[in-house]
């Protein structure tokens, strides 16, 4: 099938023009001023932007956690996903301890397999040994390079600094990239564990137990073994404006290092932590919300470039799910959804509040996601030879984000209320008209699982910046 989209501004992360953009099967085949080729659909697009389709780097779909599976499985939330112009997500594997990291990645892939966007997944060692280093190893050739290690709950997932180190040292020596969830573990569980012997149980101590420090001083260890190891470093939901301090100094020293910050931590405050109990639950997260002050560092730091990505941590849960912890925080479970709304509170309180353009919004949600990750040509670009991953975005649109109304399957939603302007008119996924005007294409062809590039084989590498502050060596 061919769509021809007619006369809309089509916008990238370095340029807007007003062109024609034509599809054939599932790649762009022209960008011109005007294109006169036939087609079996065209799509009037005066009046829109035409922008690239996101890539959310940081989603946890199908998440078992004690409290049962976080609400949206790779079904629901890849469609909620695809109605807010998303249309590749990048999920995690963890294995459990012990168990074979390739193992748990099949049975990763399996449960993926009905995603309607295009998916891939980034790995999570959870200990160290020489077969996790043969594994990792293994899935760089599989086309996995991407590699998250969690500093915080030691007693599950969490790695020590030994650990770290050595993870670092392999994923380095055979081309591949760490990401870090950074907070210092160990203290928290102290924090945690003297707040429930006081009696001291609510959300509000969730938040007091993981402070903004304990986030910066992780960021700092994990900066200091990446540089030990000359390993590419990408910190996930970067949340204090201590950590961005560090990662500042770092890469003006021309540390290939990487930085990524979610929606929630731009627009919602520790504040909300005091509101009663059944509002409280859902704001449950790690980090937690920060300050107002740590909010303005946030948003200049993706204007400034030192935060290159924005993705949402998805992973929502039921009310019933947050009530576990009613009565000890520490059973709540963690997390939020977000995956619906990342670009539509974006571009209301980020574009047209004046803090970032639509460019840097382009960068941001999908160009740097697709660059670091391995996916870019093919992703994360408005180019001829590009997968035809297109929204349609009108600005005018206006709306309100509410649980009653949204396609994730949770019950509640951090950003209930807030009034939105702009929203994906059209989302088109490899060519197939997936969203029009708010309504799913039902016969929509699942997505592909997207095997990625690791640095070794491409003529980029993530090597320290000749010009620090600029990104573009970080291309993959």
């Amino acid at each position: 099938m061919s769509i021809l989209i007619h006369n809309g501004k089509v916008v990238t992360s370095a340029t807007e023009i007003i062109a024609d953009i034509l599809i054939e099967g599932d790649k762009i085949s022209n960008i011109a001023p005007s294109i006169k080729q036939k087609a079996d659909r065209i799509i009037d697009a005066s009046g829109m932007w035409v922008l690239p389709g996101g890539i959310d780097p940081h989603v946890h779909m199908q998440l078992p956690t004690p409290a049962g599976p976080s609400a949206d499985d790779f079904y629901s939330g890849s469609l909620a996903a695809l109605q807010g112009g998303t249309t590749t997500i990048i999920d995690f594997v963890t294995p459990s301890r012990g168990q074979s990291i390739i193992e748990a990645l099949k049975l990763r892939i399996e449960e993926a397999s009905n995603s309607l966007t295009d998916y891939t997944f980034h790995v999570s060692p959870v200990e160290w040994s020489k077969e996790v280093a043969s594994d990792i190893a293994h899935c760089i050739d599989m086309g996995f390079p991407s590699f998250k290690v969690y500093m915080a709950y030691k007693n599950s997932i969490g790695i020590d600094d030994n650990a770290l180190y050595h993870i670092m040292h392999t994923v380095a020596q055979n081309g591949g990239l760490v990401l870090a969830h950074c907070e210092l573990g160990d203290d928290i569980e102290v924090l945690r564990d003297f707040y429930a012997t006081q009696g001291l149980t609510s959300p509000k101590y969730h938040a007091l137990s993981r402070p903004a420090r304990y986030e910066a001083l992780a960021v700092k260890r994990a900066i200091d073994l990446a540089d030990q190891t000359q390993c590419p470093l990408y910190i996930v939901h970067v949340s204090a404006a201590d950590s961005v301090k560090h990662i500042v100094q770092a890469q003006k020293s021309g540390q290939p290092l990487f930085a990524e910050t979610c929606p929630q931590y731009l627009l919602l405050d520790e504040t909300l932590y005091d509101t009663e109990l059944l509002s409280a639950l859902k704001y449950v997260m790690s980090p937690p919300l920060r300050s107002h002050d740590d909010r303005e560092a946030l948003w200049k730091a993706i204007a400034n470039g030192n935060i290159q990505a924005i993705g949402t941590d998805h992973c929502p849960f039921l009310l019933k799910q947050k009530m576990l912890g009613n009565h000890d925080f520490r059973k709540v479970p963690n997390g939020a959804g977000g995956v619906e709304h990342r670009l539509t509170l974006l571009y209301t309180y980020g574009v047209l509040e004046d803090r970032i353009n639509l460019s840097k919004l382009v960068d941001a949600y999908s160009t740097q996601p697709a660059k670091l990750f391995g996916l870019y040509p093919q992703k994360g670009e408005l180019a001829i030879g590009s997968d035809a991953d297109i929204i349609i975005w009108d600005p005018n649109a206006q709306g309100s984000i509410s649980a009653a109304n949204h396609y994730s399957k949770s019950d509640l939603n951090i950003y209930e209320g807030f009034k939105t302007v702009g929203e994906p008119l059209y989302v088109i996924k490899n060519g197939v008209i997936a969203v029009e005007r708010g309504n799913l294409n039902h016969n929509l062809p699942v997505g592909k699982l997207i095997m990625r590039r690791s640095t070794k084989t491409t003529s980029h590498y993530y090597k320290r910046m000749d010009n620090p502050g600029s990104f573009n060596c970080g291309r993959v």
